[in-house]
């Protein structure tokens, strides 16, 4: 696909079928998560694909989306903020550096003609218990992996580019 197909394809997919994800497709991804920059490429994250089924099912107990549990893979992305570069006035930035990683994995993901959906909520103490990370990590977000349902997805809507986006100069 072209990137810009990409893009334009991606969506938040709440729905999957049970067929496993390729091989290839997770080697693609993790490449693509691996590339991801990071503010001085520290890299203080770390990406968990369980298919094992009682993983997932004990991930699942403790989020709040039932159509998660159809999903072949769930990922968890972890952060560590103690090794994540910090800004001048020291907050660390573990956050930003995940969410790009996070998008990499996105992205990836539908290029490999697979779908995704980005969460955040749910009680990450929970998760992480149930996940298995520890400190110094800590799960920042959390996305099915798999080949999704047809309409499974809902209707982009977004606002008009000019009122997103501002030239100066």
């Amino acid at each position: 696909m072209e990137f810009y197909d990409v893009i334009e394809t991606r969506r938040s997919v709440r729905g999957y079928l049970d067929k496993p994800v390729p091989a290839d497709s997770l080697a693609k991804i993790s490449r693509a998560v691996q590339l991801a920059p990071t503010a001085c490429n520290r890299q203080p994250f770390r990406l968990f694909l369980f298919r094992d089924p009682a993983m997932r099912a004990a991930i699942c107990a403790k989020v709040p989306f039932p159509w998660l549990s159809e999903a072949p893979v769930i990922a968890v992305l972890a952060g560590d903020a103690s090794s994540a570069w910090e800004r001048p006035d020291g907050g660390s930035i573990v956050d930003v550096d995940a969410s790009i990683v996070m998008e990499h994995f996105v992205l990836a993901a539908t290029a490999e003609g697979l779908g995704t959906c980005w969460i955040c909520c749910y009680r990450r103490d929970e998760v992480d218990a149930a996940a298995g990370i520890a400190a110094p990590w800590r799960s920042v977000a959390i996305s099915p992996l798999g080949f999704g349902k047809q309409n499974a997805c809902r209707p982009r809507n977004v606002k008009p580019v000019d009122e997103l986006v501002k030239v100066i100069g």
